[in-house]
């Protein structure tokens, strides 16, 4: 077990850049080569880089990096996942040194730390970390503090996916697009003094079961066996190591040593998971100045059984005997949430609830956050279970409870209207009676709450979807009974909410007219209102004469705009009929046709039918260009004609 490993988002990404910087800085000085001759030259080279046994942890200050290990059921195969918390001046540092690794790659070295860079960390990552050492092992047998053969944990480089938050922050007051020739063209850098906090990632990618492999354990896990880390360097950091379920499986001693010498540490915390999972918690630190000092971690496990062991023992909060735990038939459903279930019982070891069923086709497990998970055919069938409390250890208690597992319910739901959900809920005879609550439901938005009582007949609840948006809407609720648990619910009928028209609306001045005019006669001011039914947001056009405007002021629901007719005045027009579209964010589209008479038109003044004139019934032809727009548009002609004869 030789090297550094936990430090893999430091070491990770120095020797990635390292590679970078070494594939890129001979091709930098062939000014000839195009970027894509340069790319391909790069990759040609990546094979050849070996970044076994290096180590960058003095490149990087982090303030909190945490560990997440899974040992598979195989003992032959882990999943890591590790995040590292890099604060204020030290992820400054931390930009600085990535910065400096690409001296001599177009764009390195020049105290600005880009989105290339860090595309670059992201995709070739693997490669590097599959060569590094992890510094985990294994050991079967007695005890060991070192000087054997350990069966080292290895990388697999298919299974290994790099991310990071805010290495190059966004929208940064200093960002700019990159300045050296060979970058991107979306590439954009920031300066690497910036104190913007960031975080970097390892995990198992998307497709793949495993980033970690060693040897498998000859006994699986079943005999003493001890795991060895060397933490050096390891300032601030927390290990969450995961076994397979075997049961008994303890720690029985723990070591920390500084070249060989003990020293008083943190001690590991067991954790025993409900899916009858060991798993440890480790924290560890390394003062820089002990460097440079090698430490290392020593657990030993056990699968002996204790000297002393507690019984389970129910408590007051476990459901009564014969209680009903309603699901939903068809597969798996978590039936009881872990912090319910958590409960009914205690045990200083942890313990988890083993069910044996009356009907083949019915199991039940919990998982690691404790929820109770029943597996049942499809239909409406109905079951018991007789339910016992187990340890870590094998120790039952003899007290056992029953439990009645069924679906309380089937149900359909419609859109007949558009505005409510037609939920119809049919009982199955689990229970005589049941009270059901539910609402039209969308992610952060309900609808009213709407309830019902149901007995031995089907009873349709009409669930309201005001103030839901256009879209898809679910159905949420529960259903109680005296004697079975709380049955909550949410339910995808694959129901759509069409998008509703925004109402648009006209204001009429005092003097009963669409439209004011100013001063000059040039111009008129609209003014209404625009309220969209589903609560989404709606944006204003206006076309008149061929000209498209939307610069309107709005507040509220309150809508006002200015109305040039210089572009009617050219093209001769003088009817002034007004289109306002209103578009809201579904798409949806409504419009108010509007006419605006001329005051100066020589006529009675009359309006259309969407601007009225107080009663006026008197009509006249077309009307003209106002007095004061002929008189405007005639002194511009003057004065052109004029400055052309000065020339």
């Amino acid at each position: 077990m030789a090297g550094n490993r936990f430090t893999v988002h430091s070491t990770a990404i120095g020797l990635i850049i390292l590679m970078i910087m070494m594939t890129l800085t001979p091709l930098a000085e062939e000014s000839q080569l195009d970027e894509k001759k340069v790319m391909e030259a790069s990759g040609r080279q990546l094979d050849d880089v070996d970044c076994s046994g290096l180590t960058f942890e003095d490149l990087f200050d982090y303030n909190f990096a945490l560990f997440d290990i899974d040992i598979e059921d195989d003992w032959a195969t882990s999943s890591m996942s590790a995040t590292a918390y890099v604060n204020g001046s030290n992820s400054a540092t931390v930009r600085e040194n990535l910065d400096g690794l690409f001296d001599g790659a177009p764009g390195g070295n020049n105290s600005w730390i880009s989105t290339d860079e860090r595309e670059a960390v992201r995709e070739i990552g693997p490669k590097c970390i599959e060569d590094m050492d992890t510094r985990l092992g294994l050991r079967e047998g007695i005890p060991h503090r070192g000087g054997v053969d350990w069966n080292d944990f290895e990388f697999v480089e298919e299974g290994i996916a790099l991310d990071e938050v805010d290495l190059v922050p966004e929208g940064n007051s200093e960002e700019r697009n990159c300045q050296n020739l060979l970058a991107s063209s979306n590439c954009t850098e920031v300066p690497v003094s910036v104190t913007d906090d960031l975080q970097i990632s390892l995990f198992v990618k998307n497709g793949e079961s495993n980033n970690l492999r060693f040897d498998q354990l000859p006994n699986q896990g079943d005999s003493n066996f001890t795991l060895a880390l060397n933490v050096t360097n390891m300032t601030n950091a927390e290990l969450m190591l995961t076994f397979p379920v075997l049961q008994g499986l303890r720690i029985a001693n723990f070591s920390m040593r500084d070249d060989g010498v003990e020293i008083s540490s943190f001690e590991p915390e067991e954790i025993y998971l409900p899916d009858g999972r060991l798993r440890v918690s480790q924290k560890v630190n390394y003062d820089k100045a002990d460097w440079p000092i090698g430490r290392n971690l020593f657990i030993d496990f056990t699968t002996d059984a204790p000297e002393s062991n507690d019984i389970p023992q129910w408590t007051g909060a476990a459901p009564s005997d014969n209680t009903i735990i309603p699901i939903m038939n068809g597969g798996e459903y978590s039936a009881v949430l872990g912090d319910e279930i958590s409960t009914w019982a205690s045990d200083t070891n942890g313990w988890n609830l083993e069910c044996t069923f009356a009907d083949v086709g019915w199991s039940s497990r919990q998982n690691q956050d404790g929820d109770l998970l029943v597996t049942s055919p499809s239909g409406t069938a109905i079951t018991t279970a007789e339910c016992a409390i187990k340890d870590p250890f094998g120790a039952q208690n003899n007290d056992t409870l029953t439990f009645t597992f069924g679906q309380p319910f089937t149900a359909t739901a419609e859109i007949t209207d558009g505005e409510n959900v037609d939920f119809t809920v049919t009982p199955t005879g689990l229970v005589s009676e049941l009270s059901v609550a539910a609402h039209a439901h969308q992610m952060q938005i309900m609808g009213t709450m709407r309830s019902a009582s149901i007995t031995n007949a089907p009873v349709t609840i009409s669930l309201p979807m005001e103030g839901l948006r256009p879209g898809s809407v679910m159905v949420m609720g529960s259903a109680q009974n005296s004697n079975m648990l709380n049955f909550d619910f949410m339910l995808d009928f694959g129901l759509e909410k069409v998008s509703l028209p925004p109402v648009l609306e006209i204001k009429v001045n005092f003097e009963g007219k669409n439209g004011t005019w100013d001063a000059s006669g040039l111009k008129f001011t609209l003014k209404g209102e625009v309220i969209d039914p589903d609560g989404e947001a709606v944006t204003l056009s206006l076309a008149l004469c061929g000209s498209q405007a939307s610069d309107f002021t709005k507040v509220g629901k309150n809508w006002e705009i200015d109305v040039s007719i210089a572009t009617c005045v050219q093209q001769g027009i003088t009817d002034y009929d007004v289109t306002i579209s209103a578009t809201d964010e579904s798409g949806v589209i409504s419009t108010l046709s509007v006419m605006v008479k001329d005051p100066y038109a020589n006529d009675d003044d009359s309006q259309s039918t969407t601007d009225s004139d107080n009663g006026d019934s008197e009509s006249s032809g077309l009307p003209g260009v106002s007095l004061m727009a002929t008189l405007t548009v005639t002194l511009l002609g003057a004065a052109f004609a004029l400055r052309k004869q000065e020339e």
